[in-house]
């Protein structure tokens, strides 16, 4: 249990640190924490014009405004995902500051990283509810959202220990972010229903974590059905990866200063 004491002893200082990383991400810019609001809908807006109007996918049964946003319950969970990915997995060896100040507890830099990219996707996600009302799409699986939610920041939150650890004593895992971000939204379930998948392909989605993620999200916001087996198993994954990665950060964690 130490990676839940370790956060909830520190909370004061994540919640604080957390704050200052989200401020400095816009300091400088003309708008300001205003760009929190802007770049989902400016990324969720290309989206939809790519697969809409350029691709043409259509998927069965569904006008293309219900595709749109059946696209958007799985793309806006993925960008919070991808975009704490991409600055997790490097954030300790960007600190080397802080890795060698014995009295900041290094375990919360990749964990204050997650909870900053968090916010855009967090956004999306009311920006995604104020839409799906509008259009009349209202379930009683939404009321499960927060709990998806929590469960995919404890997935995110141990894997990017374990990989930020890994990443100190090879570095070129940090050099991969890119290309892996991109493989993980081709294999991902964003743009395609379920029925879509064919069923020989089904067995290479059911070990990616992302696949039930997404899953849950579109399925409880959009279709109005949350599968207990899926949300069962989503759990164990997340629970399993956040111990797992705490477990790893914690062993190797004073090795850091030697490397960084």
């Amino acid at each position: 249990m130490r990676p839940l004491q370790v956060l909830w002893r520190h909370r004061r200082i994540l919640w604080a640190t957390t704050l200052t990383d989200i401020q400095s991400r816009f300091r400088g810019t003309v708008l300001g924490l205003l760009w929190s609001v802007l770049y989902p809908i400016l990324f969720l807006g290309l989206y939809a014009v790519v697969y809409t109007m350029i691709f043409r996918i259509r998927a069965p049964g569904f006008e293309t405004t219900d595709y749109v946003l059946l696209i958007f319950c799985g793309l806006i969970p993925f960008l919070g995902f991808s975009e704490a990915l991409g600055a997790g997995v490097t954030s300790v060896v960007s600190n080397k500051g802080l890795i060698k100040n014995t009295l900041f507890p290094i375990e919360l830099i990749p964990v204050k990283s997650v909870l900053a990219s968090s916010v855009t996707m967090i956004i999306g996600l009311i920006l995604l509810f104020g839409a799906l009302f509008w259009h009349g799409i209202v379930h009683w699986t939404q009321v499960a959202i927060p709990l998806i939610l929590i469960l995919q920041l404890l997935f995110t939150i141990g894997l990017i220990w374990l990989l930020s650890a890994v990443n100190v004593f090879m570095q070129d895992l940090g050099q991969m972010i890119a290309i892996l971000i991109i493989f993980l939204m081709l294999v991902s379930p964003i743009a395609y229903t379920h029925d879509m998948i064919p069923p020989e392909l089904l067995p290479f989605m059911y070990p990616n974590p992302l696949f039930y993620l997404i899953m849950l999200y579109r399925d409880a916001l959009f279709l109005g059905v949350l599968s207990l087996d899926m949300l069962l198993t989503f759990t164990l994954i997340s629970i399993t990866m956040f111990f797992f990665g705490g477990f790893v950060f914690f062993r190797l964690k004073p090795l850091f200063a030697d490397y960084v």
